[in-house]
């Protein structure tokens, strides 16, 4: 395994506790993709997306090139665009099948952003990067002998940008021993949002929540508190704070934190992929209320897995549904722990791909 370990989202290799690690050559670099004012002027005049090309190093691909010379690989999957810029060294150094994992449509999430952007110069910037992204994706896509999509919705916007290559949906998959419930640690009436907070989906999704629903939501009931948790939360958010409504930022462990509340609000209104913490959400029976764009490519059904609300009525009336009716909740975090067990189990899903290799080794 080689990674690119991103000073923003980095991680101690040290604190990795997962058996397979013990059983594998891991090779990790670190590297500072954040952006650069100078950097993001200077491509402009360039033909390259800034975007994906700040996670390109000269001596991570040469750490790349030593790995690829003193072993020999069958198959080489390319988890996400970011690591993308390394195909070129892959293929001059390897004759191995390339498989590449599309987690979204990176360019198509910066388009949604940019037509929610108000301000014009803002704007404009976000269409330029969105451009730069969809032809360096739509370019890179038939480069490799097998694409892996997220989901279906992604699936078909990958053909629809010209994917002349072998493509299967392989979604999210978790492994339901790492999602055990606890009802009795459970507290009511409570709401909860779990999500990175430097991704702008998530940010833009939850101020609007907080502006336009909570403080209908806030006049319910003394009794409901709504806990935002998440790291890199913006300092502003905090200003939000009150009785009801506590901002922890990052937490320790989210499955406890997530064990511990009773319904989960999803306000994604942009964004692209498939939104693993709603898997998770369902995973730990939570009732999970989400807009339409947050659910895309999740096997759900609106009333018996999950509650979809796309409007501030309609979250306001989904929630006090929850609220005055505990077994209608209840009911459908049940479901949705059985329908992510019958779609997303990891057992499966590997037997799957495993198929899949086989046969582009025997191809």
């Amino acid at each position: 395994m080689f990674s690119i370990n991103t000073a923003k989202d980095w991680v101690d290799i040290e604190d990795i506790y997962d058996p397979v690690f013990d059983s594998i050559q891991f090779y990790s670099h670190e590297l500072d993709t954040g952006v650069n004012v100078w950097g993001a002027l200077f491509n402009i005049f360039s033909n390259q997306s800034y975007n994906v090309s700040r996670y390109f190093d000269e001596d991570a691909g040469k750490l790349l090139e030593n790995l690829l010379r003193e072993n020999e690989f069958d198959i080489i999957q390319f988890e996400g665009l970011f690591v993308v810029p390394y195909l070129d060294i892959v293929k001059a150094n390897s004759k191995a099948k390339l498989i590449y994992r599309a987690h979204n449509i990176v360019f198509d999430v910066w388009e949604r952003l940019a037509n929610t952007e108000m301000f014009t110069p803002r704007r404009r910037y976000l269409q330029f990067l969105a451009r730069r992204l969809k032809a360096y994706e739509t370019e890179q896509i038939n480069r490799f002998h097998q694409v892996f999509a997220i989901s279906e919705p992604d699936r078909h916007s990958i053909l629809r940008f010209g994917c002349e290559t072998a493509l299967d949906v392989f979604p999210v998959a978790l492994d339901f021993k790492n999602y055990v419930a606890d009802p009795t640690k459970v507290s009511f009436p409570t709401l909860f949002h779990l999500g990175a907070m430097d991704w702008r989906p998530n940010k833009e999704g939850l101020e609007w929540f907080l502006d336009e629903v909570w403080p209908d939501i806030e006049k319910l009931t003394g009794e409901l508190r709504f806990y935002i948790a998440g790291k890199n939360m913006p300092r502003h958010f905090f200003d939000y704070d009150s009785e009801n409504l506590v901002v922890e930022g990052e937490v320790l462990d989210a499955m406890e934190f997530m064990n511990s509340k009773a319904i989960m609000i999803v306000p994604i209104l942009s964004g692209s992929g498939m939104r693993v913490k709603i898997l998770e959400g369902m995973a730990m029976g939570k009732c999970i209320i989400a807009t339409t764009m947050a659910a895309e490519g999740i096997e759900c059904e609106h009333g018996k897995d999950i509650l979809i609300a796309d409007t501030p009525d309609e979250f306001y009336r989904s929630i006090l549904q929850c609220i005055t009716h505990p077994t209608k909740w209840k009911e459908i975090g049940s479901n949705a722990r059985k329908s992510v067990e019958k779609n997303y189990d990891i057992s499966f899903i590997a037997e799957r791909m495993f198929k899949v290799y086989n046969e582009l080794l025997n191809a």
